[in-house]
């Protein structure tokens, strides 16, 4: 199942108008799939640009076209690995390190995602991608895998990671499991498998939903009152002694109709010279929508 097979299951069992997902899993991978659905569609890029957690199994030994199980092999070796030889690698692959991203990827060249050149027998060059791996541990696992747990920036490529850790310890590797952990602030112990999701009843399965402004996790926060929330719904900057901001981390902006009465989510805002300055927002119409329920 692809990804987006899990969003239109899913889009359906909600009856949901709009819908998105906040990343692609490789069709090998398991693990969390934040959906984004409505109002919160309008959020989703944050999550594409969020850091991600995965846990992985290399298996040493054998290199494959694809770098994972579902490739041709391409070269058997002997293994001779030990784990006080694994944790003198595992350094190397820390911090800030240079990818060349893989021919069977989505990354697209002239319009077209390498995986189909791949398929034709077309290899093409690509550039090196800076990436930052944040945490990264390991162990040996059996007699010829290794488990790595990683935690890192967007736009890295696991399978290459494993190739490469292969690739050092001499023997070569592929990815044969890959489970995504976490993503931003979501974690993977919050999940809803489909078949859970299509065994519920429809409230139960509105009950699963989890507010829009759980996207923001880590914004700094601002509440308008219904004059400036208007004007800020509308585009317009609203000039203040912002407390937060300043640095130019990301905004989340709230309004209150009135003081006794529960906040609501407005937007994504940043600052700039003491004006918040409006970033993506919800409608009059989401808004509306958010509260009745």
């Amino acid at each position: 199942m692809s990804s987006n097979d899990a969003l239109q299951k899913a889009k359906w069992l909600l009856r949901a108008e709009k819908a998105g997902h906040t990343g692609t899993l490789d069709p090998l991978a398991t693990g969390l799939l934040p959906l984004c659905f409505g109002a919160a569609t309008k959020f989703s890029q944050l999550h594409l640009d969020a850091d991600k957690r995965y846990e992985a199994t290399a298996t040493l030994g054998v290199k494959t076209t694809t770098g994972d199980a579902e490739g041709d092999v391409l070269e058997r070796r002997d293994v001779n690995v030990s784990d006080e030889l694994l944790q003198s690698v595992l350094p190397q692959f820390r911090g800030a390190i240079a990818q060349i991203p893989p021919m069977h990827s989505a990354l697209k060249k002239d319009g077209k995602a390498l995986y189909e050149y791949a398929r034709a027998g077309i290899e093409v060059e690509r550039l090196a991608r800076n990436v930052t791996i944040f945490e990264l541990v390991g162990e040996v696992y059996g007699d010829a895998a290794i488990k790595i747990i990683v935690k890192c920036s967007k736009g890295t490529y696991i399978r290459t990671l494993g190739e490469d850790i292969g690739d050092k310890l001499g023997c070569g590797a592929h990815l044969s499991s890959l489970r995504r952990m976490g993503t931003g602030g979501f974690d993977v112990s919050q999940c809803v498998t489909l078949a859970e999701l299509e065994a519920m009843s429809e409230d139960e399965r509105l009950a699963c939903l989890l507010p829009v402004e759980s996207l923001l996790e880590g914004h700094a926060r601002v509440t308008l009152d219904a004059e400036n929330a208007a004007r800020f719904l509308n585009g317009v900057r609203r000039r203040g002694d912002w407390d937060v901001g300043k640095d130019g981390s990301p905004v989340a902006v709230f309004g209150a109709e009135h003081d006794d009465e529960p906040e609501f989510l407005l937007g994504s805002a940043h600052v700039i010279e003491d004006e918040l300055v409006p970033g993506r927002l919800l409608s009059p119409q989401d808004i509306e929508q958010i509260l009745s329920k």
